[in-house]
């Protein structure tokens, strides 16, 4: 299955944002829930909540839950001087997501070094950060790798309002 979409982040992080495919056809909608707290939902096409992702209770963990509310997994940060590293734990697998340090480029492989997908920044200055996502994956589905996908922006915020400067 490969699949690319386009999906992105709002101003103040709070709101309805479109996810199109190639075709700028609309496939759903993230729904950005608060300024301060970041959570989202993924809805399908017909606006119905498939995942939904979060970070936990006074945690520096991103879960990604389905719609029922059962966890999916879970996002966590690894340090890293020269390259933005992180890792989804999700099934008995773990998911590694790297990129170098100032790229805006990333991609996520499994335990055994086979691609599951990349994504990158595709925003112009001044504007809400969009993504490009290229699933290449039968095992995740593409509305998990967007909750993974708004986690991995979500530390990368939190980092850069707390002075961690090139993380973003």
């Amino acid at each position: 299955m490969s699949e690319r979409i386009y999906f992105s982040d709002k101003f103040f992080s709070s709101g309805r944002t479109e996810i199109v495919n190639e075709n700028q056809e609309k496939i759903g909608s993230l729904n950005l829930k608060s300024v301060f707290s970041p959570k989202v939902e993924v809805e399908n096409k017909q606006g119905e909540v498939i995942l939904e992702g979060s970070f936990t209770f006074l945690s520096n963990k991103w879960v990604v839950l389905n719609g029922d509310g059962d966890q999916l997994g879970v996002v966590k940060t690894s340090f890293s001087f020269f390259s933005k590293q992180y890792k989804y734990f999700t099934r008995g697998k773990v998911i590694e997501i790297e990129s170098p340090a100032f790229s805006k480029e990333y991609r996520m492989v499994d335990e055994n070094g086979i691609e599951v997908a990349t994504f990158r920044k595709v925003n112009a200055f001044f504007q809400t950060t969009a993504f490009e996502l290229h699933n290449s994956s039968d095992d995740v589905q593409t509305e998990e790798l967007i909750a993974v996908i708004m986690g991995v922006n979500a530390f990368e915020k939190t980092a850069a309002s707390a002075g961690g400067g090139g993380a973003v």
